[in-house]
């Protein structure tokens, strides 16, 4: 096989591995906000359920989660599985998981905003919804950005465990095409194509946290 051939196959894999993270990001960040929020309730049955559930996901391994997510319909409602049955429970188990890790991170950034803010803005006149959309949010946002990031850069390289139910993602295409030309040429390259992404995603953060630098804690 030619390595032109060999970049193409890598690249096709990588779509897939683009497609786990993207779709991981737009379910996980916004379902970690009502988690995080239920972590933190006064009402004690639903921040028990919510710690739970983050207990549970952030303490069991993130590849048993999809085995079980993938299996569980067949063994426990007996419900036949498709052939997209691997990519549903893929993301499913990917999304859940990674918004245990986002929740944490939401309301550790929450907490530590000084209680005085909350005061000096409730003798301004700011309502409660004005004062967490305009001065807490915008310094949970800075403050977490640094944790967030290493959530994501690890996330790009979890993408890499979905080989393991069966989806053809750039690792699992890597391992196939050392296994066929008993070469290990197919890594180095998937190797170069995950920094190339984490490269691009710590630059993008770098940005985001350049911008929010007129936010002093």
């Amino acid at each position: 096989m030619d390595f032109s051939t060999m970049v193409g196959m890598l690249f096709e894999g990588f779509g897939t591995t683009l497609q786990i993270f993207l779709f991981t990001l737009i379910g996980a960040i916004p379902l970690g906000i009502p988690i995080a929020l239920a972590r933190m309730s006064r009402f004690k049955p639903l921040s028990l359920l919510a710690r739970a559930y983050i207990s549970i996901l952030r303490g069991t391994p993130l590849m048993l989660q999809m085995f079980a997510i993938y299996f569980a319909p067949y063994y426990v409602f007996g419900i036949q599985l498709t052939p997209d049955s691997k990519w549903y429970a893929t993301i499913a188990a990917f999304i859940i998981n990674y918004a245990a890790y986002f929740a944490e991170i939401y309301r550790s950034g929450i907490q530590s905003i000084p209680r005085g803010q909350y005061e000096a803005a409730e003798v301004l006149g700011y309502s409660r919804a004005q004062t967490f959309v305009r001065i807490v949010l915008p310094q949970v946002i800075k403050r977490i950005l640094p944790s967030m990031g290493n959530e994501i850069i690890t996330l790009v390289k979890d993408t890499s465990l979905a080989f393991a139910i069966g989806v053809a993602e750039m690792f699992s295409t890597a391992r196939a095409l050392v296994a066929s030309q008993v070469n290990m040429l197919p890594f180095a390259i998937s190797a170069v194509f995950y920094w190339v992404f984490n490269f691009i995603v710590e630059l993008l953060i770098g940005f985001a946290e350049k911008r929010l630098d007129y936010y002093h804690d």
